[in-house]
């Protein structure tokens, strides 16, 4: 058997301007996971593992499902609902400008004139092109634009998240639909095998060299394994289903594809996890979870720059005249410039509070961060473990089949020739059954195991 060598990494990221996050994650941690010399492997683990199975079908279920998935779209929806406010909040930073043009007609009161009741009429046309504009010297406009970006880019990796996670499900499927299929072949080869010598019983018996018992018990075998079959059609009918929504498709759709059985990979081979301090870091929620602490480090520090004046420069330029034909000339223009300055004294203490709540929230995203981290070592150490274990047991499990094949031959034979009971028969089916099982269903939990090992490493999308 191939040595296998698993190992793990765990990124310990800092992130600006907190330096709790890294010293609380290293306190947690046993010292192997903090040193790089322990990382053994030289290859990241591929994006497209699916492809490593060489199964066309189940590459096309996963691009199938990457294009439709409803929960996919939605993430991918709000990708774009985060650029658009981040854009808005960029745009905050720009002066606003507005364009207004006219003609107005006047007449003024006869009975406020000073010259007695005559009437004034007026008219006149104008333009202009005014601005207002919030001159961000402190930079508290620029942090919160800061903060929508970082905002944008943990969405990113939440859509990235949701399509490893969409790949991972697709796969985990697509090999436990395999592995009840095969489970079914194996109910239904014993079925025939066990039908096969219920009929030499019965032959026996009735050529009176064999007891009404041993009818008995071989037809009770038999039935009790024909009895599972549709528990088990129940299973695989139960996993096409669950493809189709994962497809975005309606129940049956797939079914004409899938119905036909097809062999569980054989797929045992080395997969190199370790890399240099950093292969963590490739899980989109690890990334999503670093942009959170440094989006309420951007708005915090937009809370403490509250507290400073704030600047505006408003301005008007246009023109204004009586006659159109007179209105775009130099003593026509009029303008006016208005920079101002306000600082809030006094607000009952809502800057206070805000700038409290804005650092209560990072400390919070650091936790949720360090947990985040905390859970992918987790989950990457668990799938290693189970995957290296189940190929341990395959091999062992082969040749447990092959001793049980042979322990139902050798008794079966003696059987026929009346020097041994029924009895060991009887045990070497019930053990058979149990080892082939036992074998197809560890053969699925490798493969759902290293399924697992690759969304815990990040990879897939």
């Amino acid at each position: 058997m191939k040595k296998i060598l698993f190992c793990c990494v765990l990124v310990i990221i800092s992130v600006h301007p907190s330096h709790g996050q890294q010293n609380m994650l290293k306190e947690t941690l046993p010292p192997e996971w903090q040193n790089d010399d322990f990382f053994v492997g030289t290859m990241p683990v591929d994006d497209f593992w699916w492809k490593k199975f060489d199964d066309a079908l189940l590459d096309s279920l996963i691009t199938i499902a990457t294009e439709r998935n409803l929960s996919a779209m939605t993430a991918l929806t709000n990708i774009r609902i985060a650029k658009a406010g981040w854009r808005m909040a960029q745009g905050q930073l720009l002066p606003t400008l507005n364009l207004s043009a006219g003609w107005t007609r006047e007449k003024a009161s006869g009975n406020l004139s000073q010259t007695g009741d005559t009437e004034a009429w007026y008219g006149y046309f104008s333009s202009a092109i005014s601005m207002n504009w919030e001159v961000d010297i402190f930079g508290k406009i620029f942090k919160r634009a800061q903060a929508q970006k970082r905002a944008f880019q943990a969405t990113e990796e939440e859509y990235r998240a949701t399509m490893v996670t969409l790949c991972a499900e697709v796969a985990n499927a697509y090999f436990s639909l395999r592995q009840s299929q095969a489970e079914m072949r194996v109910l239904r080869d014993n079925a025939q095998s066990q039908k096969e010598i219920m009929e030499i019983v019965e032959a026996r018996y009735e050529t009176g060299f064999a007891s009404k018992l041993d009818v008995a018990q071989a037809r009770s075998v038999y039935y009790s394994t024909l009895a599972a079959i549709p528990s088990m059609q129940s299973s695989i009918e139960q996993y096409i289903n669950s493809l189709n929504i994962l497809l975005a498709l309606y129940p049956g759709s797939l079914n004409e594809r899938l119905e036909k059985p097809k062999p569980l990979p054989d797929f045992v081979e080395a997969v190199a996890v370790g890399v240099p301090a950093g292969l963590l870091r490739r899980r989109p929620d690890v990334r999503a979870s670093e942009f959170s602490v440094e989006e309420k480090a951007a708005l915090l520090g937009a809370t403490k720059r509250d507290w400073l004046p704030t600047f505006y420069l408003n301005g008007t330029v246009g023109y204004s005249a009586n006659n159109l034909d007179k209105l775009i000339r130099s003593r026509s223009m009029q303008w006016e410039i208005a920079p101002t300055m306000t600082w809030n004294i006094f607000s009952g203490g809502n800057r206070i509070n805000a700038t409290a709540e804005a650092k209560a929230e990072l400390e919070q995203s650091i936790i949720l961060f360090n947990s985040t981290v905390l859970t992918a070592v987790q989950e990457v150490s668990n799938a290693m473990s189970l995957y290296k274990n189940s190929i341990l047991s395959i091999e062992t499990l082969k040749e447990t089949v092959r001793q049980g094949e042979e322990t139902l031959e050798l008794s079966l034979e003696l059987y026929k020739q009346g020097l041994t009971q029924f009895q060991n028969v009887l045990d070497a089916q019930r053990s058979l059954l149990n080892y082939q099982d036992n074998l197809v269903r560890t053969q699925g939990y490798s493969l759902t195991a290293l399924v697992q090992l690759y969304k815990a490493l990040g990879g897939g999308w």
